[in-house]
């Protein structure tokens, strides 16, 4: 989840339904059912999901700054190409040049809130979903067997 969603093009399947949150929430209840033998509760699967999106929201701090403070320039570079060629955007310019000195860790800071509340909240619902899709059935006993009242007594 914080890997897909600190990757600038990929990061763009969070857009579609926080693509990448609820499916971190949804793996880390499959990694949960396939570690144990009997079924997980809904709960369970909701409780790992939010674990599963706070972590997220950490590793997606750990990747994004690295990758924002080597190719953020580039952007921006772009971005002014964009707007010299534009007309009529010379109060737009200003307000580009003034943020651009604030923005770095403020932007860095917002980012890792956002990410961590929208992964809190979406990661459980697909931690839940996960529980629900992943649910492993209870093996019945074998005839015979004790705690089994269904077989003939004689």
């Amino acid at each position: 989840m914080g890997v897909l969603s600190a990757l600038p093009i990929i990061a763009v399947g969070n857009v579609c339904c926080c693509l990448w949150v609820i499916s971190g929430g949804v793996v880390a209840a499959y990694v949960l059912q396939q570690g144990q033998p009997q079924p997980i509760t809904p709960a369970d699967g909701a409780f790992i999901g939010f674990l599963s999106g706070i972590v997220g929201a950490f590793v997606y701090l750990v990747i994004s700054v690295p990758i924002d403070l080597t190719i953020g320039p580039m952007e921006r570079a772009m971005a002014r190409r964009m707007l010299d060629s534009m007309g009529g955007t010379e109060g737009f310019r200003g307000y580009f040049d003034r943020a651009e000195v604030v923005a770095g860790p403020v932007r860095f800071v917002i980012n890792f809130l956002t990410m961590l509340f929208v992964g809190a909240i979406f990661s459980t619902i697909g931690g839940l979903l996960g529980a629900l899709m992943f649910h492993k059935r209870e093996v019945p006993a074998a005839p015979g067997t004790p705690g089994n009242f269904d077989s003939p007594v004689s």
